[in-house]
C-alpha cells in the first residue's frame, strides 16, 4: 500500500467512525423522542416481549384472539396512557404525561387479555433484548413506563453491536452497510421495541459472513459462525434467508467447500423455521385489516387458502405481484428514508433527494474491490428475491383472500437486503470527494430526522392519517415536515 493509499484509508475510517458515532447518537435520541407506541405496532411488540419476560413463549388463542393474560398496569400503559390517536384527530405529546404514567401502576391491579396476533408466531429470539430489559426493570423496581424504556434501551444496544460487528466482518464495501444503517428510518426503528432491531442487526451480520466466506477470508471459526448466524436469521425473518446467497461463488477447484456450506447453512436456517412453526402450533392468527383499495375493515386470509391462489394461478399472481411493487414504490422509498409514527409523519420532502444523494455519493465512495458483470448481476438478483419474498409472505399472511393486490408491506422491510444493491452499483474506487459527500449530507439527513420527530411528537403535533405534499404552499412542504404543511 502506498503511502497516499494510506492516508485515504485512514480517512474512510475516520469517515466511517464519525457516521457510526452519529447513528448510535440518533438512534439514543430516537429512543427518548419517540413517544411510547408510536413506532409500527410496537404495542404488540410491548406485550409479545413482557410475555416473554414472564417467561411464557408461546401466545394463547381465545376463539379469535390471540395474545396473553397481562397485568392490567401494562396493558393500561397503551390502552389509557397512551393511546392510538383517532384518525384526522391532532395528536400532541407533552413531557407532563410521563409523570402520572409513571406514578399509575399501584392503582391498577389484576390482569387482563393482550393481544398481538399479528406477530404472535414470531420467534422469542427477536424479543430477548426487549424482553430482558423489562425484566430488569421489574426487578429493580421501576414502573411499567421504565420497563419500556430499559427494553427499547437493550435493543438498541444489542442492534448497535450487532451493527459494529457486522462492519468489523465486511470485507469490502463497509460504506454500503453504513449508508444504509443512515437513513432515519433505521435508528428511529431500532431505538424502539421494534424486533427490528435485532432484524436488521442480524440481516447485515448474516450479509458479512456470507460475503467474508464467499472471499474466503473468513478465519477459522467462519463455518461455526455461519451454522449458527445462519438459523437465527431464518428464526428472525426467513424471507431474508436468501441473503446468505450473496456468498456464493462458483467452485475454483474440487476441494472448494465454501458453496455447499453456504447452502447447507441455508438448509438449516429453513429446518429451524420449520421446527419453530411446528412448535409453535403451526397455526395462523387471523386479524382485521382495513383494506388500502377500499377503505373498509376486511380480514386476512388462511396462509392455506392464499397460497392455493398462488399455485391455482401463478402467472396471475406475479401481475400482482408486479403491479403492486409499481404501485408502491414511491410509499416504499418514502417509508425507507423517514417516515415516523404509525408512518404518518413525513420529514420535509427536500431531504429525500438528499437521502438519494447520500446513498450515491456511499455508491461512488468505491468498495475498494473489484467484481465482475456477473457478480453484480447476482447481488441485485439475491436482493430481488428476498424483495419478492417480502411481498409474497405479506400476502400470504396480511392480505383478504384471493386479492388483486398486496397488503401490509412497508418500506423498512426492505433495508437488510439494500446494502448488497449498493454494493453491486459500487465501483473499485473511490471518486474524488464521493466519501466528504456521504459523511455531510448522512449527519444532515439525521440531524432533520431527529428535528422532524421532536417537532411532530411534543411540538406542533400530528394527526394519523396519511399526509400529502400540498398544492397551494409546496416551499412549506419542502423545508417543513408534513405535520407544519
Amino acid at each position: 500500500m502506498t503511502m497516499r493509499n494510506s492516508r485515504a484509508k485512514d480517512r474512510s475510517t475516520a469517515t466511517e467512525r464519525l457516521v457510526f458515532l452519529a447513528i448510535c447518537i440518533a438512534t439514543l435520541l430516537f429512543a427518548v423522542i419517540t413517544p411510547p407506541f408510536q413506532s409500527p405496532d410496537e404495542n404488540q411488540h410491548y406485550m409479545k416481549a413482557l410475555h416473554l419476560a414472564r417467561g411464557h413463549v408461546l401466545a394463547e388463542q381465545r376463539g379469535r384472539d390471540v395474545g396473553a393474560e397481562l397485568p392490567r398496569d401494562a396493558l393500561d400503559l397503551y390502552d389509557r396512557d397512551f393511546p392510538a390517536e383517532e384518525p384526522g384527530v391532532p395528536k400532541r405529546f407533552d413531557p407532563a404525561m410521563l409523570g402520572p404514567s409513571w406514578r399509575a401502576d399501584t392503582g391498577r391491579p389484576g390482569t387482563g387479555f393482550g393481544l398481538f396476533p399479528n406477530i404472535a408466531n414470531y420467534a422469542p429470539t427477536m424479543y430477548a433484548p426487549q424482553a430482558l430489559g423489562i425484566a430488569l426493570g421489574e426487578w429493580s423496581g421501576l414502573p411499567r413506563l421504565g420497563g419500556f424504556y430499559l427494553g427499547r434501551l437493550v435493543n438498541l444496544s444489542l442492534s448497535l453491536l450487532l451493527l459494529a460487528l457486522a462492519m468489523r466482518l465486511m470485507p469490502f464495501g463497509r460504506i454500503a452497510l453504513l449508508a444504509i444503517a443512515a437513513l432515519p428510518t433505521f435508528s428511529h426503528q431500532i431505538g424502539s421495541n421494534s424486533p427490528d432491531a435485532i432484524i436488521n442487526g442480524l440481516g447485515f451480520v448474516a450479509l458479512a459472513l456470507a460475503l467474508r466466506f464467499g472471499q474466503g477470508t473468513a478465519r477459522r471459526g467462519g463455518t461455526a459462525a455461519i451454522m449458527i448466524v445462519t438459523p437465527l436469521l431464518a428464526l428472525a425473518k426467513g424471507v431474508y434467508l436468501p441473503l446468505m446467497a450473496a456468498g456464493l461463488r462458483w467452485p475454483t477447484d474440487r476441494r472448494d467447500r465454501r458453496p455447499w456450506i453456504l447452502i447447507g447453512a441455508m438448509a438449516l436456517g429453513t429446518v429451524a423455521f420449520v421446527l419453530w412453526m411446528k412448535a409453535n402450533g403451526g397455526t395462523q392468527a387471523l386479524y382485521s385489516i382495513t383494506s388500502r383499495k377500499t377503505g373498509e375493515s376486511v380480514m386476512t386470509a388462511p396462509l392455506a387458502d392464499q397460497l392455493g391462489v398462488i399455485l391455482g394461478d401463478p402467472v396471475g399472481y406475479t401481475r400482482i405481484l408486479i403491479s403492486s411493487m409499481i404501485e408502491r414504490g414511491p410509499v416504499y422509498a418514502l417509508q425507507i428514508v423517514g417516515r415516523f409514527g404509525w408512518n404518518t409523519i413525513l420529514l420535509p420532502l427536500l431531504a429525500y433527494p438528499l437521502a438519494a444523494l447520500m446513498l450515491g455519493a456511499a455508491i461512488l465512495s468505491g468498495a475498494d474491490a473489484r467484481f465482475g458483470l456477473l457478480q453484480r448481476l447476482w447481488w441485485l438478483a439475491v436482493a430481488a428475491g428476498c424483495a419478492v419474498l417480502v411481498e409474497t409472505a405479506c400476502y400470504l399472511i396480511g392480505t383478504p383472500y384471493g386479492a388483486d393486490y398486496i397488503q401490509g408491506v412497508q418500506g423498512r422491510y426492505f433495508l437488510p437486503a439494500l446494502p448488497l444493491v449498493l454494493l453491486a452499483l459500487m465501483p473499485a474506487g473511490a471518486v474524488p470527494h464521493a466519501e466528504k459527500m456521504f459523511k455531510w449530507s448522512a449527519l444532515l439527513l439525521l440531524a432533520i430526522g431527529l428535528v422532524t420527530a421532536l417537532d411532530s411528537f411534543w411540538i406542533h403535533g400530528f394527526t394519523s392519517v396519511d399526509g400529502m405534499p400540498p398544492h397551494s404552499s409546496l416551499i412549506r412542504a419542502l423545508f417543513l415536515p408534513s405535520p407544519r404543511w
